[in-house]
């Protein structure tokens, strides 16, 4: 088994270094990394409904979508995420208590009162402290999961926090839980740079034929490729989403506005713009220019630039437009 400690926090690199393991290297791995800012939705999401998509804007939070199913998770640097992937006999290879159990055992060397539960979560007292996901292709299963050691709760909420009435969607929705710090429950405080490496002494104890790798330059390079062609880019982290109709409301200084929209792969196919604002052009052609744009900001204010939108919408401005489409 080759061990990693991965030291980049780039997410879209992050993420895209399960992918280049999963699907290069023939060797069993286990691997420890932290993201910077981060909202790391399953491949099956709507990522849009997942996110506070302003408070995202505003702090900068990254948005990746990740190879597995399941829910939305936050990274920051106070959460450390782990990564198993191993080749089997055959493609019944699921099996989440398998591979949290290395790091229940280290919580509870610890003193942590770590268990197994539900689906797919390690808990303390009833709190979530590690998310858990698989992708599995042929007889070889990726397992990646979340430890919140000292993250911060706040943003974890805010940048979670959607309104489920904006998107209608057969997606897989994330299921909000009580979270807490793997810190909270230390008796003896320790950084989660030491934290990391008890886990990783752990496996590599517990794995005979464990030894430690570094990534070569010709990984890296490779790894790069795979960031920059698919992780790093609309079409997969929000285009890949499925099909939705989205609708929102919001009031102006020159009136309300509701904008209906429908999105099939990342563009806007039908808008239908509703409201009690004044307008001296027929919004129609507003509407027209939208469908085959795509759902992203940057685009959207492409389509803008060709009108003189004050003609259309008397008071309101182009970034009032724009927080009704989000």
């Amino acid at each position: 088994m080759r061990c990693i400690h991965h030291h980049s926090t780039d997410p879209y690199f992050n993420i895209a270094t399960d992918e280049y393991i999963f699907r290069h290297i023939k060797e069993d791995c286990f691997m420890l990394w932290q993201n910077d800012n981060a909202i790391i939705v399953g491949k099956h999401q709507n990522t849009f409904s997942e996110i506070n998509y302003d408070y995202v804007k505003e702090q900068n939070i990254h948005v990746v979508r990740r190879l597995s199913g399941g829910g939305a998770v936050y990274h920051d640097m106070g959460n450390l995420n782990f990564s198993f992937t191993k080749t089997g006999k055959d493609s019944n290879m699921m099996d989440f208590e398998k591979y949290t159990l290395p790091i229940i055992e280290v919580l509870q060397s610890l003193g942590v009162d770590a268990k197994f539960e539900g689906r797919n979560d390690i808990s303390v007292e009833g709190k979530k402290i590690s998310g858990n996901a698989e992708h599995i292709f042929k007889n070889k299963v990726l397992h990646h999961g979340t430890l919140l050691f000292s993250s911060e709760m706040k943003n974890i909420s805010e940048a979670l926090r959607i309104n489920p009435l904006k998107y209608m969607d057969k997606a897989v929705k994330s299921v909000p839980k009580r979270v807490g710090n793997i810190s909270s429950y230390l008796a003896t405080p320790i950084s989660i740079e030491e934290f990391a490496k008890k886990i990783m002494d752990h496996v590599v104890a517990s794995n005979p034929d464990a030894k430690m790798y570094e990534f070569t330059p010709e990984d890296l390079e490779e790894i790069g490729n795979i960031r920059d062609k698919k992780y790093a880019t609309h079409e997969w982290n929000y285009g890949y989403s499925p099909n939705y109709s989205f609708k929102k409301g919001i009031k102006t200084t020159g009136g309300t506005i509701e904008m209906n929209m429908d999105v099939e792969k990342g563009i806007i196919k039908k808008v239908k713009i509703f409201g009690d604002f004044f307008n001296e052009k027929d919004i129609t052609e507003i509407e027209e220019a939208l469908e085959g744009t795509e759902h992203n900001e940057q685009a959207i204010r492409h389509t803008f630039s060709r009108f003189n939108m004050g003609e259309y919408f008397r008071n309101i401005t182009e970034d009032d437009l724009l927080e009704a489409m989000f």
